[in-house]
């Protein structure tokens, strides 16, 4: 990214949706993380929940603000490392769209389906935070200027 004001959104974003997201999983409350003065709301599966949900919104209008700011500038392509995040991104919001609609009545899923795509979700983010580290470390970016 360019401007590093929208860098830093993303990251804390992104930050802000693995924090929400791990927090769906009781381990801030058995690891006594939630135990922490002010991080005690980590704990409470509903509040991190709709946490986690208004993130994605946020995240789904911030990539389509992205989306057509790279299709009406036409003065960056987009570079091999970006095109690896961007295909982990949409594979992490698939798998995330999947499991909200499991939620909804009417979607029935198979229960090794939705196992898959808990593990496939947490997993891809897993290696999205790993491919991210690797491109910070590396000064790997996403876009670069044309010719």
């Amino acid at each position: 990214m360019k401007n590093k004001g929208l860098a830093s959104f993303y990251s804390i974003l992104i930050f802000f949706l693995a924090l929400t997201g791990f927090a769906q999983m009781p381990i801030f409350k058995r690891y006594y993380i939630a135990d922490i003065p002010g991080l005690g709301w980590l704990d409470r599966f509903y509040i991190t929940h709709y946490m986690h949900y208004i993130g994605a919104i946020i995240f789904f209008a911030f990539s389509a603000y992205m989306i057509v700011s790279y299709i009406m500038e036409k003065k960056t392509r987009i570079t091999i490392s970006g095109y690896i995040r961007l295909a982990i991104l949409e594979a992490i919001a698939v798998t995330g769209i999947l499991l909200v609609l499991r939620n909804f009545p009417g979607y029935i899923f198979a229960p090794n389906f939705i196992i898959f795509l808990n593990f496939a979700h947490l997993g891809l983010v897993m290696v999205l935070l790993f491919v991210s580290l690797y491109c910070v470390s590396f000064k790997k970016k996403w876009v670069l200027e044309k010719y």
